[in-house]
């Protein structure tokens, strides 16, 4: 008989079992899972994400595509599938950015699940057969993490395991994901509750690392179930954000606001510490630069926040070669 945990919850099978149904079952003709996939330019890569979709639909999935001001051919694209798929949804709205896209399609939608996948990426066979299966047996889940293939531009391919996801206090939770990155969490082989989703939108006005606010959120709000099963098949390519460098440090103190904007009380604590790991990642990328000044600031600035945490062992370790002038 599987044991039950301190947080009221059972361990089976590697997942997290709610003791108690939060959800009732799916009403027939309710839909279950929501896909959105938000685009911009993506024209030559949406249809192999539309195909991966379409092959495994069924009454209880919906299909919305937000297109956020496309200048290619994305247009005809959708509007070639939607000829042929009926059931593909299409919303279209200025270019405002890919949570405004997302947040546009999750009010849309009608599921109690979405899944948000990147018009790059693709779902593999079989995933959102292996999400309802998962549903059915873990109805309180707020948030579902899959494993993931990752593929690199010179074809190489790595199956990526979710990390799991102890039963913890919420501070516990999000210092594991926001501090050690002992949760990993990515689109596409993650489905979320639509209503977590809803009740913390994607944060608009940041641009990049968006949805660490949205991930925090979920992570503390309800039962989080993992499973090993590859659920998407995710393209890395190089970010081009992370050449943006203009305003990079009044970015990084929007972002912990509009993450601990989200965090109950309990978590507040970390904020500072999460600060000093922001300024951190900031130093890390001027010393990548060639900027020591700069890099010297950055770590200055994130040892007065959190001594504990810029001495880590590989923050130390650069900021020391970084003072010998190595």
């Amino acid at each position: 008989m599987p044991a039950t945990n301190p947080s009221g919850r059972i361990e089976e099978d590697g997942l997290l079992q709610p003791e108690q149904e939060a959800n009732p079952p799916t009403q027939a003709g309710e839909t279950l899972i929501s896909v959105i996939i938000p685009t911009y330019n993506y024209a030559h890569l949406l249809p192999r994400a539309l195909a991966s979709v379409f092959v495994q639909m069924a009454a209880d999935v919906e299909l919305i595509v937000v297109d956020d001001g496309s200048t290619d051919a994305t247009p005809e694209v959708l509007a070639s599938h939607a000829a042929r798929y009926p059931q593909l949804q299409i919303l279209a709205q200025l270019n405002a950015g890919a949570a405004a896209a997302r947040n546009h399609g999750i009010r849309a939608a009608r599921g109690r699940y979405a899944l948000l996948l990147d018009a790059d990426d693709e779902l593999l066979p079989g995933a959102l057969a292996c999400l309802r299966t998962l549903l059915a047996k873990h109805p309180a889940a707020g948030m579902l993490l899959g494993a993931q293939v990752s593929v690199y531009p010179d074809g190489r391919q790595r199956l990526r395991l979710p990390k799991p996801v102890p039963p913890a206090s919420a501070r516990e939770l999000a210092k594991r994901y926001l501090l050690e990155k002992r949760v990993s969490i990515s689109h596409g082989c993650s489905l979320f509750r639509r209503d977590l989703l809803l009740q913390r939108p994607y944060p608009e006005n940041l641009r990049g690392g968006e949805d660490v606010a949205v991930f925090a959120h979920l992570l503390v709000s309800a039962p989080v179930v993992v499973t090993c099963e590859p659920l998407a098949r995710i393209h890395k390519h190089p970010d081009s954000l992370r050449h943006q460098r203009d305003g990079e440090e009044e970015r990084a103190r929007a972002m912990v606001s509009e993450v601990f904007a989200g965090l109950p009380p309990e978590c507040q604590s970390l904020r500072r510490r999460y600060q000093a790991q922001r300024y951190l990642s900031l130093f890390r990328t001027a010393l990548l630069a060639g900027e020591r000044s700069t890099a010297r600031h950055y770590y200055r600035d994130a040892f007065r926040l959190s001594p504990w945490q810029a001495l880590r062992g590989r923050h130390l370790r650069k900021a020391l070669r970084l003072l010998a002038g190595l």
